[in-house]
């Protein structure tokens, strides 16, 4: 044993005692040996000289190969000691250990937050700086992480490649896809700590409490309204800009809201999905299926199901004076979600 730390310790000794006599013409780093140095030049030519067998990017390092080839092997070699997750990466093991021991060694300079991954810390910050790197090549869109441009393409794009196994439903990002198959599994993870109701969507969730607290953080800057989330004061503001957005396929007309597009695409395809399950009548509008519904003989003994929400009472009246619950200022209030 002592022979081997012996031989140990040479090696390192010879490591440090090296003459380092090959100096990088670009910078003042030096060498003990050419191979060394030659791979070292790659990080300033950008010379990438190695080939993945599987797809058409190359690389400067054997290491960045290696690393890079296992996203298509699908090897996880770094194994967590303390739970069953495994990475292809080293450094993704050592963030994810830190998940284990609390250690948060990575701190905001502009508030007391902590993070245990650098990254997460970098796109913290944004949310101080306001800097958006990442950017539309369609508009003049950016944003704050790759993933929301990622996402955000896809709607110029229209690309649809996520689709559904029991319905045959396309979406165009996987977290769309799982919101859906929620609606044939009945899963409804997010409940509200108010009330006995839950919901597919923490969307949704985050919208009804608004029902709770009353409060409406997001105002408009042109007019006095005031919104329960941010996404449906974005909408509104188009009222006043006139961004529509929504642009249909069959005519010239265009449409401020997703669900407004949907629905009036159907005028052109004759597209009526709601479907009585009383008689054959179908509608094109989940308005007009609940209207029918209320107002036809169908409902006698049955429930008054209001168009704005999921309630539904035993008597038309209790449904009258439930529906200015969904007024403002006794004028209808406009709900800026889709339709199902």
């Amino acid at each position: 044993m002592a022979l081997i730390w012996e031989n140990n310790l040479v090696k390192v000794q010879i490591s440090h005692t090296e003459e380092k006599s090959y100096q990088c013409s670009f910078c003042d780093k030096a060498f003990s040996g050419e191979n060394v140095l030659k791979v070292h030049m790659r990080t300033h030519t950008e010379e990438k000289t190695l080939k993945c067998s599987y797809c058409d990017k190359d690389f400067s390092h054997n290491v960045y190969l290696i690393d890079h080839m296992r996203t298509h092997t699908g090897e996880k070699p770094y194994r967590c000691s303390l739970c069953d997750k495994a990475f292809t990466l080293k450094k993704n093991l050592v963030c994810h250990n830190r998940i284990h021991t609390g250690d948060k060694t990575f701190c905001c300079f502009y508030c007391d937050k902590t993070f245990s991954d650098k990254k997460i810390l970098t796109t913290h910050m944004r949310t101080h700086t306001g800097e958006n790197p990442y950017h539309c090549s369609y508009c003049d869109k950016a944003f704050k992480q790759i993933s929301n441009l990622i996402n955000h393409l896809i709607t110029h794009t229209g690309e649809k490649s996520f689709e559904c196994m029991k319905c045959g439903k396309k979406f165009s990002t996987n977290a769309h896809l799982i919101s859906h198959l929620k609606t044939h599994t009945g899963e409804k993870p997010y409940r509200c700590s108010q009330c006995f109701k839950a919901f597919t969507q923490k969307g949704h969730l985050k919208r009804h409490m608004g029902t709770h607290t009353g409060k409406k953080p997001f105002q408009c800057s042109h007019c006095e309204k005031a919104f329960t989330l941010n996404n449906n004061l974005k909408v509104h503001l188009r009222t006043h800009t006139g961004d529509k957005l929504y642009q249909c396929s069959h005519c010239d007309k265009s449409f401020f809201q997703n669900f407004s597009l949907i629905r009036h695409v159907r005028t052109h395809t004759r597209k009526k999905p709601y479907k009585c399950d009383q008689c054959d009548k179908a509608f094109a509008t989940k308005k007009s299926f609940i209207k029918h519904k209320n107002q036809s003989t169908h409902n006698v003994g049955e429930s008054y199901q209001c168009i704005q929400c999921d309630k539904s009472f035993t008597e038309k009246h209790f449904l009258s004076n439930h529906q200015i619950t969904h007024t403002v200022d006794n004028k209808p209030h406009l709900k800026y979600f889709e339709e199902s």
